[in-house]
């Protein structure tokens, strides 16, 4: 009887010394996964959150452009909270904020036989979006499903077209952002298409150029 009430004490115990740490930092995560400033009150980038996360990211940095970058769900049905089901649109989330909503093919690199110049359409795309801030006001927030890539390779650009940064500052901030794992190199097709060749001040026609 005494050793089955220790078991069940012990159990308890580690049930409150792991469970409950795991389960704030997963509600802590997912509510600003990968939440992080890039410029103050210019541009901020994050993972997928919930909309609870997002309404909590438009009010504390005044967000007035979200930039999905995930091809895979142009507007994804998330939930309201980590623990609840998805309910709700993240383009409604963004509409009932007052916030202005746009979705770009962020994993897409162009054909070298249809692009000879090499230069991945969403690169444009994006460039068009930040180039009008009348029609999609900063703040932004630019996300894709983790955060990582995707949204590294978009600040990437903003970095060296916007803020002059190098090209090796760039990689330097992808990396330390865990581009790829340990992708972040030279060999990197994505590094090489969207970093290592990109011309700041050049301009294509892109849909959100009208």
């Amino acid at each position: 009887m005494r050793t089955t009430l220790r078991w069940i004490l012990g159990l308890s115990v580690a049930v409150i010394v792991i469970g409950v740490p795991s389960a704030y930092y997963r509600s802590t995560y997912a509510h600003s996964k990968r939440l992080r400033e890039v410029t103050p009150n210019k541009f901020y980038r994050c993972g997928q959150l919930h909309a609870a996360g997002f309404r909590d990211a438009f009010k504390r940095f005044k967000i007035g452009t979200v930039i999905n970058l995930k091809q895979e769900a142009k507007d994804p049905l998330i939930p309201e909270d980590w623990q609840a089901k998805p309910s709700v649109y993240e383009s409604e989330v963004c509409s009932s904020s007052n916030v202005k909503y746009v979705t770009l093919d962020g994993g897409v690199l162009d054909s070298l036989d249809s692009d000879p110049n090499g230069r991945p359409a969403v690169i444009d795309d994006f460039l068009a979006i930040i180039d009008q801030p009348e029609k999609y006001p900063p703040p932004y927030l630019i996300h894709c499903q983790a955060g990582r890539d995707r949204t590294g390779l978009m600040v990437a650009i903003y970095r060296m077209e916007y803020e002059h940064r190098s090209k090796a500052d760039a990689i330097r901030e992808l990396k330390a952002n865990g581009f790829a794992t340990f992708g972040a190199t030279d060999g990197n097709v994505y590094v090489e298409r969207f970093i290592l060749q990109y011309e700041p001040g050049k301009r294509r026609k892109s849909e959100n150029r009208k």
